[in-house]
């Protein structure tokens, strides 16, 4: 009588392993706790050939999406960006700078990134260059130079 049995994972399991990988159990346990539950299947020949397509298809398109995080990180590098706000007189903003105008900003010109994947150290209030750092997916990030003008000036172009 078989003592073990070999199970490809439905699900991520503590203490036993990850979803898709293929584990040995004791045929006690399988039967008993991890198939009932929907938590693993038996690992046929067939079913192994499954994960593996399905694996090697996970990695194409995440290798595909890689390339496209990096093609976005490498335009996005060093480019420079205006806004025009409101300014008093003292050359203060009435209104900060935030991720969502600068998100905003971006969409205009083709790039849809979004206000939390922008990141300012503290809200910009003043006139002048600003570094902003983009996190990108994959552990990506891109700096953008974001120049804050006077409405003022693009009134009188």
């Amino acid at each position: 009588m078989k003592k073990s049995m070999k199970l490809i994972l439905l699900q991520n399991v503590e203490g036993l392993g990850k979803e898709g990988e293929i584990k040995e159990v004791a045929v006690g346990y399988a039967r008993n706790f991890l198939i009932p539950r929907g938590l693993a299947e038996e690992a046929t020949d067939d079913l192994i050939a499954q994960m593996e397509k399905r694996k090697e298809k996970e990695a194409k398109v995440a290798e595909a999406d890689l390339e496209k995080t990096e093609k976005l990180a490498s335009e996005l590098d060093g480019r420079e960006i205006e806004i025009f706000a409101k300014v008093s007189e003292e050359g203060r903003l009435y209104a900060a700078i935030t991720p969502a105008k600068v998100s905003a900003e971006l969409k205009k010109i083709g790039h849809n990134i979004a206000s939390g994947q922008i990141e300012i150290k503290e809200p910009i209030k003043e006139l002048g260059e600003h570094e902003i750092k983009i996190n990108l997916p994959h552990g990506l990030e891109s700096r953008i130079t974001l120049i804050v003008k006077s409405q003022q000036e693009d009134e009188h172009k």
